[in-house]
């Protein structure tokens, strides 16, 4: 028999989001509006240079610095401080599509993680004014708190439009006066996701969030250990409704998850190249001796192209990626179109297509064999350009989605794969 599941009818988002946040000591981006004071910011013109030859010219905000990194947009109406704070903008710079951002400030406890991860920011317009009681401040000061560049009154549209065109590139901004060094340090610029980005980004030690957590009726929850690859706090929330959450570091081994005595196993977002030899390929590993052991796991966005990679399918880089909270989904076992959150650049191979929307530098993963005795099929695929957005394991109780389920910014479509997942796990420990 399933268990009764603690549902956001039986606790408020609001007291959950205390008891993980405060009570655990979480730390929230915007913690540094109370506890710093504010650094002198940048100002005057500045110029953005792309890898393909192209300048944009603006103002600079935010602090003081150069931003380099992979220019990549990101299509969100709202929700740029959790965008900012998703680690899976570790290593990039970050363009908003949306022309006003920063118009109701920044919020405590709001943020996805403790800290800004793209390495720039580029806007059209920025809110020097914001208008909500709530607000600490603008998104110019979030910025230099973290000692994070940004420039402003940039042609984002025409950004866009190259990036869609052409494929993400290589980008450097900062002062106009500036400009020789910038294009020397252009020249010298490697991609991002060359770096173990996924080790920046994590956790190192074991945290239990929600101990001894019980359901609606009391009863015991069965316990989950989440492997942080990048992992966004709402995530965390979403699971602690269903699960009593082990939060783990990429380098946990299924020895150590054995230990743990949990009854699931779950690999989160973040950053990258899935296919990166550093703590990616050590999570990896360990979701495919999990499917080996007979654990139920789920996996999210760069958890679904680990799980991929683990069952023998190629991932790639995609042209432009998906980044933002208007992303269509297609369920290909009931016909539903869900409108999903995504952040990704990577995808994986299908099995029978190959690599849709692919990148023109043509990075891929090299062709390797399986990890587990398994097959896999092609549950969800993006409704634009049909690349694979979701996995189910043939006869074990694992599945996988590109997307978000927590949509933190995003609609709430899919969060209900949580539920599910929730039930497979009943499920599996009763027997079924």
């Amino acid at each position: 028999m399933s268990m009764s599941v603690m549902t956001k009818s039986d606790a408020s988002n609001d007291s959950r989001d205390i008891f993980i946040d405060q009570n655990l000591g979480l730390e929230d981006a915007a913690d540094l509006f109370s506890a710093n004071q504010i650094p002198e910011g940048a100002s005057g013109q500045g110029v953005l240079l792309t890898a393909d030859g192209n300048e944009f010219h603006g103002e600079l905000f935010g602090a003081n610095g150069i931003g380099e990194g992979e220019l990549v947009f990101t299509t969100g109406m709202m929700g740029y401080q959790e965008s900012l704070t998703d680690p899976s903008f570790a290593g990039q710079v970050l363009t908003f599509t949306y022309p006003l951002i920063g118009n109701y400030g920044i919020h405590m406890g709001k943020s996805e993680s403790r800290k800004i991860w793209p390495r720039g920011v580029v806007v059209r317009h920025a809110m020097d004014y914001p208008d909500h009681r709530d607000s600490v401040g603008t998104v110019d000061e979030f910025l230099r708190l973290h000692n994070v560049p940004g420039i402003k009154n940039i042609d984002t549209r025409m950004i866009t439009k190259n990036v869609r065109e052409l494929g993400t590139v290589l980008c450097v901004f900062g002062p106009l006066e500036k400009r020789q060094e910038l294009e020397k340090r252009l020249e010298q610029l490697t991609p991002p996701d060359k770096g173990d980005l996924v080790s920046e980004v994590s956790i190192d030690k074991l945290m239990h969030l929600n101990k001894g957590a019980t359901d609606s009726k009391g009863n015991e929850m069965p316990k989950l250990a989440a492997i942080d690859c990048g992992i966004k706090y709402n995530i965390l929330r979403n699971l602690c409704y269903q699960f009593e959450v082990i939060w783990c570091p990429p380098s946990i081994t299924i020895e150590e998850i054995s230990q743990l005595g949990v009854d699931a196993v779950f690999c989160s977002n973040g950053p990258g190249d899935p296919a990166h030899p550093g703590a990616a390929s050590q999570a990896k590993h360990t979701l495919a001796k999990a499917v080996d052991a007979g654990y139920p796991v789920m996996g999210i966005c760069l958890g679904h192209q680990l799980m991929g990679l683990a069952s023998g399918l190629q991932t790639y880089k995609m042209k432009y990626g998906h980044r933002g909270a208007n992303q269509p989904v297609l369920d290909l076992e009931t016909g539903r179109v869900w409108i999903t959150s995504q952040n990704h650049g990577f995808a994986v191979a299908d099995p029978n297509q190959g690599m849709l929307a692919a990148h023109p530098s043509g990075a891929c993963s090299e062709k390797t064999e399986a990890l587990f005795d398994a097959e896999v099929k092609v549950r969800f695929v993006n409704a634009n350009d049909r690349t694979v957005e979701g996995l189910d394991v043939v006869g074990k109780p694992v599945f996988t989605v590109q997307f978000h389920p927590e949509a933190c910014p995003g609609p709430h479509d899919a969060e209900p794969l949580f539920s599910r997942f929730r039930q497979i796990v009943d499920n599996h420990r009763g027997g079924n």
